[in-house]
């Protein structure tokens, strides 16, 4: 039996837009094991509701879920347009696209109740909700979708584990006899009853390498640290974030309840490391049949996203979703459903954005969503920059419309 509590709160000024008094409807409660949030703006506003409701997808955490306070980054200014506004908690904490279109459709239900059928869904999210976006706009049934905006999207899906599946057995493969340095687990990330502090995660990771205090060895593990990153293409600030993903993370794949049921998913076997030493005494590992099923089906995107049009922004530097995942994601999204755009960083970032960057996108969904034509990665730099210049924006613009995404199989060696 499905459970709904909601509390129902008429504000008369929401500090959601700073300096600027607004009449809203907050809508908070708990559904379908998930907590939501929805923002609508009342009759009464400069602004009133136009009808529309924007979805904001937050990304990967296993942070126990709580009440949403996230309703992403251009909340304020959606709002300000005339669109309601909501977001999902997810039941589940980690990968949870296992569960997300339940909790979209869910939360997509309560709206209904209480403010009537949206007449148009834009689906938007960044990291793990840029696929939690996917997956809802491929098979989410939540209702008229006319858009989709993702932001540093892990738009290439479940392959990702495969990547975090070779970023733990290269570790080990040159870690786990350094003394100090082991961590169980292998390609299940850490046992299912293993808590791994953050502490001991550093500290077995310096062992190794000597990041990021340095070691007795200062020679090896700086010969171990150059094999690591070649062979995983990491960027060496990132690589303690993501060997967090490759551990706690793939751990809670693994063993998270409703998910991969205690069985592996992923395989290399023949997959061929770049490092000969590596690809000679790395682990080996074949998915179950069932396991590896699952994680496909949540998620891999198929391409079918019908008539809905979809912006999608990334960094080219990210060190945690990398940029390869838009190569995977166009390659089966038809190119006139499609507008990808790419930032140049100075230094790798996850999610690293200007403020310009992210509205331009937005606003270039929305003016090709009501009747526009298809924008294209020099059409937002332009508007960036457009905004920038006249003050609405803090830049700075840096989308390259000659950018060539690279592909995920020179990153990630295909299964």
């Amino acid at each position: 039996m499905q459970r709904t509590l909601i509390t129902l709160v008429l504000f008369a000024c929401l500090s959601i837009l700073p300096g600027m008094a607004r009449s809203v409807t907050e809508l908070t409660g708990f559904s379908g094991g998930a907590f939501f949030r929805i923002v609508v703006p009342d009759e009464t506003d400069p602004v009133p509701w136009n009808g529309n409701l924007v979805l904001w997808n937050h990304g990967f955490s296993l942070s126990p879920i709580g009440p949403v306070s996230d309703l992403g980054p251009l909340a304020a200014l959606q709002l300000s347009q005339g669109y309601a506004v909501a977001a999902s908690s997810y039941k589940q904490t980690g990968w949870a696209v296992f569960q997300t279109n339940n909790d979209l459709r869910a939360m997509v239900d309560v709206f209904r109740a209480n403010f009537g059928e949206p007449a148009e869904i834009i689906v938007t999210g960044a990291s793990l909700g840029g696929i939690v976006t996917v997956a809802a706009v491929e098979k989410g049934d939540l209702g008229n979708v006319t858009g989709a905006m993702t932001l540093c999207g892990a738009v290439g899906g479940s392959r990702n584990w495969d990547g975090g599946t070779d970023v733990r057995l290269t570790y080990d493969a040159l870690c786990a006899d350094v003394p100090g340095a082991f961590l169980p687990g292998g390609a299940e990330g850490l046992p299912a009853d293993f808590d791994l502090i953050q502490l001991r995660l550093v500290l077995a990771v310096n062992a190794c390498f000597g990041v990021p205090f340095g070691t007795s060895d200062p020679q090896q593990a700086l010969v171990r640290f150059g094999r690591y990153l070649n062979s995983t293409q990491l960027p060496p600030s990132f690589v303690l974030t993501d060997m967090g993903f490759a551990t706690s993370g793939l751990q809670n794949l693994v063993h998270g309840r409703g998910k991969l049921n205690g069985k592996v998913g992923v395989t290399n076997v023949g997959v061929t490391y770049r490092d000969p030493g590596i690809d000679a005494t790395i682990e080996r590992v074949t998915p179950n049949p069932g396991a590896a099923n699952r994680l496909a089906r949540n998620y891999t995107p198929s391409g079918a996203v019908g008539d809905v049009k979809i912006v999608s922004l990334h960094t080219d530097k990210d060190g945690l979703v990398i940029v390869e995942n838009e190569s995977e994601f166009a390659s089966v999204v038809p190119a006139s459903n499609l507008t990808t755009a790419i930032a140049i960083e100075s230094g790798p970032s996850h999610c690293g954005f200007t403020q310009g960057e992210v509205v331009a996108s937005w606003e270039s969904l929305r003016g090709w969503v009501g009747g526009g034509s298809q924008p294209s990665a020099a059409s937002i730099q332009g508007t960036c920059l457009f905004l920038e210049a006249n003050g609405l924006v803090q830049g700075p613009c840096r989308v390259d419309p000659g950018f060539v995404i690279p592909d995920m199989d020179g990153r990630i060696p295909p299964r």
